[in-house]
């Protein structure tokens, strides 16, 4: 593998069709049930060899030559001095520190120096698990750059390819949506989220989809989760908690839009819609704005802001999605998209 030759990723954005969410535990995170399912909305990252690095080097990071975005909301994403908040980096360093610790008494080693792009498709901060995805991304291209053909020519491939499990376990450390980034699909997600088992599903399922620039930080709904539970315990306001994934799981199982849509529609199905929406009260709008607009059911999607209505076929998607964005909502002007389950998983687009 010489330098020049780059390696193509994809990963995809997410939609949970339930989420609930325990207390929080002593190490802070908090239990989580979830049914994630991936959307055909795609993170891509290119890793490009520029040079080879003799020996182990003392900081990781100076084997990240060059970061650059292009996409999506590509501006609101870390760069410069704050790669280390960027999840492609992040997924990057630590298939390499895994490689640098399999290499441990191995003579001469060499490293590869590596250009990052990343081109993103899923809403930076939408609760759609974008960062996420850039991370599953970079891990399968980084594999792929140690791993693939020509690596050895080049001086690397020195230790084991890393499994699947492996990739798996080195995403749970990055964040509870990696390791179902890399897994893609449809899957029941517990422990943090981080934990997955793929779920069987029949059909296609179409979303609209309505964004909110502003963004939300997954941690700040988290901390007002707690909050209004402390105030639940006090008595100061209604404990509504998200039961079992078992409705959303045999509505999928069956291919039944209809009996999704109930389910959605049902009582709590994400607990941190009503946190989301105390930090962000125009979410209510435009959740109504979207059963307006002849959605099936309207959903916050995961930690917000972006709002997932469930529409029966792509055309109605469309439909659903074309007039919430012409009519906007409460005055405010609403970009929406349109996107539909997907089976794909992290996976090595270039070289094929």
């Amino acid at each position: 593998m010489t330098a020049g030759r780059s390696v193509t990723a994809t990963a995809q954005g997410k939609v949970n069709l339930h989420l609930a969410v325990g207390d929080a535990r002593e190490d802070g995170y908090h239990e989580l049930r979830t049914v994630f399912q991936a959307l055909d909305l795609t993170e891509t990252v290119t890793l490009t060899v520029v040079g080879v690095h003799e020996g182990v080097p003392a900081d990781l990071l100076d084997l990240v030559a060059s970061v650059s975005v292009t996409g999506r909301d590509a501006a609101k994403v870390p760069t410069g001095e704050a790669l280390g908040d960027n999840l492609a980096v992040r997924g990057v360093l630590s298939v390499l520190e895994h490689y640098r610790d399999e290499l441990a008494g191995v003579p001469s080693a060499t490293f590869p120096v590596l250009d990052i792009l990343v081109d993103k498709g899923v809403p930076v901060a939408g609760g759609m698990a974008g960062g996420s995805a850039d991370a599953a991304a970079a891990m399968m291209a980084t594999r792929e750059i140690l791993h693939g053909d020509g690596a050895a020519e080049s001086g690397f491939d020195r230790a084991p390819r890393p499994g699947d499990e492996t990739l798996s376990a080195l995403a749970a450390t990055l964040g509870a949506d990696v390791p179902f980034c890399l897994a893609g699909g449809t899957a029941l997600g517990h422990g943090r989220g981080d934990v997955v088992v793929p779920v069987l599903t029949r059909g296609t399922y179409h979303w609209a989809l309505a964004m909110d620039p502003r963004g939300l930080s997954t941690a700040e709904v988290f901390a007002r989760l707690d909050e209004q539970r402390d105030a639940a315990a006090r008595g100061d306001r209604p404990d509504l908690r998200a039961g079992g994934p078992e409705e959303a799981q045999r509505a999928i199982l069956a291919g039944d839009v209809d009996a999704l849509a109930a389910h959605l529609d049902g009582t709590t199905v994400n607990d941190l819609q009503a946190p989301a929406i105390s930090l962000s009260p125009d979410l209510r709008r435009t959740l109504a704005a979207g059963k307006d607009a002849g959605a099936l059911a309207c959903l916050v999607s995961g930690s917000g802001p972006t709002v997932a209505m469930l529409c029966r076929d792509r055309d109605h998607a469309v439909d659903v999605a074309t007039a919430l964005s012409s009519e906007g909502v409460g005055g405010r002007a609403v970009p929406t998209t349109t996107a539909a389950s997907s089976r794909h998983g992290a996976r090595i687009v270039s070289p094929a």
